[in-house]
């Protein structure tokens, strides 16, 4: 993964099955309500509008990108005329695969699918392409099955590679300072994204392990990036990084030794992190390690804010929903749908055509300008 470039933009087609015209969604970033006529209930059951259905699978309500991440699209999509079935799994994979038959069977042109288990929907999706209904990944490939049409993701692998660029700058490894302590999480090994943040950060802390300008106590250092499942935590649960890292504390940190930097690939394991650090008499300002994290969560911005919390590497899920809801629209209409990417993403069946949006650092003092004034957050949100 590391080295990739853009492809310049290429251009594939794909032809609904279902007919039905909906406005363009050039505008939809100035859209927010949703369109009555249009509506989906508990189970799933719709009422038909003149866009077609369009269903949306996201893995969990327990973590807030993901609320973000379906509302967004499910408001987008409603204002541009469609009707849409938004269902959460509660991170079951046999769920989510239930709610995608029932999507099937209600004869959805599109399938928007944010995967629990990338290797695990092969079969369902066969059912989707039997009925000629379009499938795109949303921000987590699918694998092992060529009945994936289109994936819309940021750059995962560049995700990794920031966390553990600011590492590697705020220590200041490249000029031969440390050893520092260092503790690795990895996140849930059914994620395909987990892979890829690890192997961007350990790209770059690896040869600081191996220097010894980085030192991990607890001895969970991957070998390689293909051994982060290792370190992997199932379902990205804060309270199991909390577990882990109590165990870690409790087991390597004895008397005077402290944990100094901690690589976390989000923001949910970081605050597990954060609150053993907390529970072990770690003070900000004064012990407190770096800890990294991804998302800008709105409790993980609050750390930040004081001083628990390093970094956030944001990925701006209004643009990703905005850019798949455009691309829907291009599959519901027969159009051209726009990638920029033919080259990094084989899901084991051939590359998926991708669209990738650019994740960036958020730090303490960007903030306000980052997260407030692009009215991602208001000030209220975060106690400013």
């Amino acid at each position: 993964m590391k080295g990739r470039t853009m492809m310049s933009l290429r251009r594939t087609k794909i032809v609904a099955a279902g007919a039905g015209a909906a406005l363009l969604l050039a505008g939809l970033s100035a859209c927010s309500s949703t369109q009555s006529g249009s509506t989906t209930t508990a189970s799933g059951s719709t009422t038909a509008a003149a866009g077609g259905l369009i269903g949306i699978a996201m893995p969990t309500k327990s973590l807030q990108r993901w609320n973000n991440d379906g509302s967004h699209l499910d408001e987008l999509l409603k204002a541009a005329g469609y009707t849409t079935s938004l269902q959460y799994a509660d991170n079951k994979v046999d769920q989510q695969i239930t709610q995608l038959q029932n999507m099937i069977n209600l004869n959805a042109k599109v399938l928007v699918i944010a995967s629990i288990d990338g290797t695990a929907l092969g079969p369902v999706l066969a059912q989707a392409k039997a009925k000629k209904i379009a499938v795109i990944a949303y921000d987590r490939l699918i694998n092992g099955t060529a009945d994936v049409d289109y994936y819309a993701t940021f750059d995962n692998y560049k995700v990794g590679q920031l966390q553990g660029q600011y590492i590697e700058t705020t220590l200041g490894l490249k000029d031969g300072k440390g050893p520092f302590n260092l503790e690795p999480f990895a996140g849930s090994p059914d994620d395909n994204n987990a892979k890829l943040f690890f192997a961007g950060a350990w790209d770059v802390l690896k040869p600081y392990v191996d220097s010894g300008k980085l030192v991990v106590p607890s001895g969970k250092a991957p070998a390689s990036n293909a051994d982060w499942t290792k370190i992997g935590i199932q379902g990205w649960k804060s309270d199991t990084a909390q577990s882990e890292m109590d165990n870690r504390l409790n087991s390597f940190y004895q008397g005077t030794k402290k944990v100094q930097v901690v690589l976390s690939p989000n923001d949910s394991l970081a605050l597990g992190i954060e609150q053993s650090l907390e529970s072990h008499a770690y003070k900000p300002g004064g012990d407190w390690p770096l800890v990294t994290g991804q998302d800008a969560d709105q409790a993980n911005v609050k750390n930040m804010l004081a001083d628990k919390q390093a970094m956030t590497v944001w990925k701006d899920t209004r643009t990703l929903a905005e850019q798949v809801a455009k691309m829907v629209d291009e599959i519901i209409q027969g159009k051209t749908v726009d990638v920029n990417d033919t080259k990094t993403y084989d899901n084991g069946k051939g590359i998926v055509p991708t669209f990738q949006l650019p994740p960036q650092v958020v730090l303490k003092a960007d903030v306000q300008k980052a997260l407030v004034d692009s009215g991602f957050y208001k000030a209220s949100d975060l106690g400013l």
